[in-house]
């Protein structure tokens, strides 16, 4: 590969930050020339939370529209790492139905919140618990996307390096999401890529600042995106990119740009693309 080859990754988005209607969802994230959505939730309703009719609707309107499904973006994992292992084995298995329904071979989930406890305390009732779901995914066929999110155990480079090779499953890998590092006091490119490069399997796109942890568009905050999308191009990477802007808002489960805001984050990733000779398709 040369300096002057661009390469082509899949474009995605998170389309409940655009709106609550997965038809709007499907418009915007087309006119911003996307061809997959990453589904969370839709009608207000969380994806492990939809009926069977719910889910044959979305399956319906995405194949009427020609859009792809990159993921489904489960809140598994985004739980007190203290409730039963079935707990989320069998909220999991909700999400695997809606990867099986939408044609998706990707599920985002989380390593579990730990309040009042440090991470090396709940190491093993995580690893635990991450083994678990890894294993249903294999018996499903489909593949774990770990997000690196704050507050969960795998919130550094260094313990979601322990959950992945601990696991040590093939149904387990990263995703990047350079502002939650951020958001942590790292320095994503510097001190997560080294580590984390060979496990990476999906790039959530979003960026913060240091200073203040607040998230901005692509390039504009200390997420060190520029480089690393840089890096990931040189290094063979072809998957997805998926914006998860968070420019209106965040809590619990997600957040929330809106269209205006949601092309702003898009408009800022596709020069941060651009300039790394990244075509987005």
């Amino acid at each position: 590969m040369t300096d002057t080859i661009s390469v082509t990754w899949q474009l995605s988005g998170f389309g409940d930050e655009i709106d609550a209607d997965p038809a709007v969802q499907v418009a915007v994230l087309q006119a911003l020339g996307a061809n997959h959505i990453e589904v969370r939730s839709a009608w207000d309703t969380n994806v492990v939370d939809m009926s069977p009719a719910q889910l044959d609707s979305l399956a319906t309107l995405f194949t009427q529209k020609g859009m792809g499904v990159s993921a489904i973006a489960s809140p598994i994992g985004k739980v007190d790492v203290d409730l039963p292992v079935d707990h989320e084995v069998a909220r999991l298995h909700k999400a695997i139905t809606a990867a099986h329904t939408l044609a998706a071979k990707y599920i985002r989930i989380f390593s579990f919140y730990h309040p009042g406890r440090d991470a090396a305390a709940v190491r093993t009732d995580v690893l635990t618990r991450m083994s678990a779901l890894a294993a249903a995914a294999e018996d499903a066929g489909v593949v774990l996307l770990h997000e690196n999110e704050k507050h969960i155990y795998g919130d550094t480079p260094e313990r979601v390096l322990d959950i992945i090779e601990t696991v040590n499953s093939p149904a387990l890998r990263v995703a990047w999401d350079a502002a939650n590092f951020v958001q942590v006091g790292v320095k994503p490119f510097d001190s997560a890529y080294p580590l984390l490069r060979e496990h990476v399997e999906y790039l959530q796109v979003k960026d913060a600042l240091l200073v203040d942890a607040t998230v901005r568009p692509a390039g504009q905050g200390d997420g060190q995106l520029p480089q690393t999308v840089a890096a990931l191009r040189e290094s063979g990477y072809s998957g997805f990119a998926s914006l998860e802007p968070h420019l209106s808002g965040a809590f619990g489960l997600g957040g929330f740009s809106g269209p205006a805001a949601f092309g702003v984050a898009a408009r800022a990733f596709a020069q941060v693309a651009e300039n790394a000779k990244v075509d987005l398709a």
